[in-house]
């Protein structure tokens, strides 16, 4: 479904934020993209979806296709009716409107608005609590509630890849696993194809069919997401899991290589 093909993305014609980039997103899958603080994952997402130029960045090299077709350079909006809707990090909800308008926002692009109350009330049987929530402003939501709310907003939105930049940022551990959830059970009933941006590489994984792991703005390690979680060297650097402690000049020569397990 998606293609991203050695992409090079510069912000202010001077810094290079992904050298190289590629990655695929099969149809009705989830795909996780991991890494750290600054290796270039929201960079990934904003270059699929066109943002990017809105943050002074462009994409100077390389192509990605979705459906066959080449996106480069189309704006955001026709990328939405094309069928990518992102769900930017930090939530992003209009606060000022009602949770039940949020999700009727989410809907702009759409030209069967006869069927939105129905998808409407499917997105509260996905997240209940914001059934009872329906006529309070966004603004007054918890953390997690705002994450279901964009995420529902996504949704309403008819996507055919839905993008999630770092869905379990600044959300209590117990919500982030309904969530994830929550993620899986709608990838599966609608056959929605997702990729999934996050820091928290075990809970990604643990719903997702494939990862790849990203490092100062390219791809250092992929694989089926079941290979990724038993691999050493992931379970020790991005789990936080391992066999036996090393010093610190072990790790500091450590280089992870690139494998690839289909």
């Amino acid at each position: 479904m998606l293609h991203v093909n050695n992409i090079e993305a510069v912000y202010s014609k001077i810094i290079l934020a992904l050298k190289g980039m590629s990655l695929h997103v099969p149809e009705g899958k989830i795909v996780a993209l991991l890494g750290s603080n600054g290796a270039g994952k929201s960079t990934t997402l904003k270059s699929i979806s066109g943002l990017i130029t809105g943050d002074g960045g462009q994409i100077t090299d390389g192509t990605i296709e979705f459906q066959g077709k080449n996106i480069n350079n189309i704006t955001p909006d026709v990328i939405v009716k094309n069928g990518i809707f992102l769900c930017m990090e930090g939530r992003h909800v209009f606060r000022d409107l009602t949770v039940e308008e949020n999700l009727m926002a989410g809907a702009y692009s759409r030209k069967d608005r006869a069927n939105l109350k129905g998808d409407i009330e499917k997105i509260f049987a996905y997240f209940p609590k914001l059934k009872a929530l329906r006529s309070r402003k966004a603004g007054f939501l918890s953390g997690g509630e705002q994450q279901m709310l964009a995420i529902g907003r996504g949704i309403m939105a008819k996507p055919k890849l839905l993008l999630l930049d770092e869905p379990s940022l600044g959300i209590a551990p117990l919500l982030v696993k309904e969530i994830f959830q929550i993620i899986k059970q709608i990838n599966e009933e609608e056959g929605t194809s997702m990729l999934v941006v996050e820091q928290n590489a075990n809970v990604a994984l643990s719903i997702a069919d494939y990862g790849y792991i990203m490092e100062n703005g390219r791809v250092v390690m992929q694989g089926n997401a079941d290979y990724l979680l038993s691999n050493e060297e992931v379970r020790e650097h991005y789990l936080g899991i391992g066999k036996e402690e090393k010093n610190y000049k072990e790790n500091k020569v450590y280089r992870r290589k690139q494998r690839v397990v289909w």
